[in-house]
């Protein structure tokens, strides 16, 4: 079998990453037999820079005609001046507009190796943390109206928040099939109190959840969830919410784990092409010096084989084999500030642990 995969580096640490993500892959490969062909596009701020385009339409139709993506990282200080519309941002996130991938799937589980470099008590953590945040991506304030204008007091800036009921329920979709295969809990996080978009979001899961009976629906708000997230992680399974909310949440919970660097995720629309890509940042300060932790991007390629590829034991293997280096001790500089290897050699061991 031969698989098509467009691989998206971007700019920052995203290139260093995703090359180990690839040489864990192709480790995989040749111990299972199957191939997978790389056709590398741009996107992001080398993008903008090579195409004056942060999304050339090249790559846009790369990826249509792939089995999946797999993605590094997007933006950086030097690009911060750009008109928004040219910011390596816009490049990522019309991205996932034009291949109409509107749910993020964001894992956060403490892996037992790394229970010490989590931040939290260990009685706080004794039960584990096993979380899955399921973040809308193509709706909310990242994409509805925004501007300026003259007001009363000077310039003044705006964005709106703004859902309809369709983006809401696909999502919820999405949200409760998810937790009907985990421990049927789910939270839905939103702002009912004071916005008009929340008080639409919280009545149309609630419609949503009435063709999940097994599921055990609950809402919280948002500011609540936030202290709830380092006070006692363990009572949450599925989490829903919507973009920005799921932003900001989603890297509360990989904190909490130990490293945003050790993080996957996935974004994915009604077929089975899928974007997959660690929710770390570009990390301009690490870039090139060989430092940056991949395991994300090699878990974001054990969620792309299975989600996208339907090839589940290539991703238990590779799962198995980044449980395996750290139970050895390896550890990346996030993890380790004092006794560190470096990406390529993380790299290097994982792809070593693969059976």
């Amino acid at each position: 079998m031969s698989y098509k995969i467009a691989v998206l580096k971007g700019d920052g640490i995203g290139p260093e990453v995703t090359d180990q993500a690839l040489k864990v892959l192709l480790s995989a490969a040749s111990k299972y037999g199957i191939l997978f062909d790389f056709t590398e596009g741009l996107i992001g701020g080398i993008a903008y820079e090579k195409t004056l385009n942060p999304l050339p339409q090249e790559t846009i139709d790369l990826c249509k005609k792939s089995d999946a993506v797999l993605l590094g990282a997007v933006g950086g200080p030097k690009w911060d001046k750009l008109p928004n519309e040219k910011r390596p941002e816009m490049g990522l996130l019309n991205i996932r507009k034009a291949l109409g991938l509107y749910a993020n799937i964001r894992p956060a589980v403490l892996i037992p190796a790394l229970k010490k470099e989590c931040p939290l008590k260990d009685e706080i953590v004794n039960n584990g943390i096993n979380i899955t945040v399921v973040r809308e991506l193509t709706g909310g304030i990242y994409f509805s109206e925004k501007g300026k204008r003259q007001g009363e007091f000077g310039i003044e800036a705006y964005d709106t928040d703004k859902y309809n009921e369709t983006e809401i329920r696909r999502i919820a979709k999405v949200a409760f099939k998810l937790a009907s295969k985990k421990n049927k809990k789910l939270v839905s996080i939103d702002k009912a109190n004071v916005l008009e978009s929340s008080k639409l979001w919280r009545s149309v899961v609630e419609e949503v959840g009435k063709s999940f009976c097994d599921v055990n629906l609950s809402h919280m708000y948002v500011d609540n969830a936030a202290m709830q997230l380092v006070k006692n992680p363990s009572q949450f399974d599925v989490i829903l919410t919507d973009n920005m909310f799921g932003d900001i949440l989603s890297d509360e919970a990989a904190q909490i784990t130990g490293s945003i660097g050790i993080l996957p995720s996935a974004s994915l629309g009604d077929g089975t092409l899928g974007l997959y890509e660690p929710i770390h940042g570009s990390a301009p300060d690490i870039a090139g010096k060989n430092v940056a932790n991949p395991i994300a991007s090699i878990l974001s390629a054990a969620m792309m084989v299975r989600i996208s590829l339907g090839l589940d034991d290539i991703a238990k293997s590779i799962e198995n084999a980044v449980n395996i280096s750290l139970e050895q001790g390896y550890r990346t500089q996030d993890l380790d500030k004092e006794s560190y290897i470096s990406c390529s050699k993380m790299g290097d061991i994982i792809s070593q642990n693969v059976v």
